[in-house]
């Protein structure tokens, strides 16, 4: 038997076996819940003994999914790349092209570094469709990502060259939002 099948006893801490090809995974739309999607990858991830980076552009509030990473899954590291402030789609500051740039700068780092299994760009759609990073940097970073890296992409908007990069594509797609009942934002659900 496995460690893992034997009650009571821990699964083995060694090295977990990873896939020669690690996938490119886009998780797109206007619905709800595609950086909640991105996090419980994750969560499997983690729960499989890999390490998983995270960067969070356009984002500068820490969410629930960064406290409870810093908190509880210290193989998931959470990087914000953003102002706790909207962006202006047709007129961004020149603060978020900046923090989009290093957020850009730490995936790449990331990536290249060999320590982790898995990466997230987590709303890297909306940066390249706001036009705070460019399209040709993010094509490059996934075509030259290491074959047994997982990389995933998240956000409204993606764009059709990333979606045929993609080896799997999903779309959130928005049949009914608790907003348009004039529900607030909440704690645990939106934060």
């Amino acid at each position: 038997m496995k460690p893992e099948q034997i009650k009571g006893k821990k699964k083995s801490q060694s090295t977990p076996i990873h896939p020669a090809k690690g996938l490119v995974i886009v998780i797109t739309g206007n619905g709800k819940g595609k950086t909640t999607a991105a996090f419980g990858q994750a969560l499997r991830a983690v729960g499989q003994g890999y390490k998983v980076f995270v960067v969070q552009f356009m984002k500068g509030r820490k969410y629930g999914e960064f406290k409870a990473a810093k908190k509880y899954l210290p193989d998931i590291t959470v990087r914000l790349s953003g102002l706790d402030s909207f962006v202006l789609r047709d007129n961004p500051a020149a603060v978020d092209i900046e923090l989009a740039q290093k957020g850009l700068k730490l995936a790449k780092q990331a990536i290249n570094s060999g320590e982790y299994n898995m990466v997230i760009l987590d709303e890297i759609n909306v940066a390249l469709d706001f036009k705070l990073i460019d399209l040709n940097n993010v094509i490059e970073l996934i075509k030259n990502k290491p074959a047994d890296l997982d990389l995933i992409l998240t956000g409204r908007y993606a764009p059709p060259q990333i979606i045929n990069l993609a080896d799997t594509v999903s779309e959130v797609k928005e049949i009914k939002h608790h907003y348009a009942a004039g529900i607030k934002d909440r704690a645990g659900i939106e934060y």
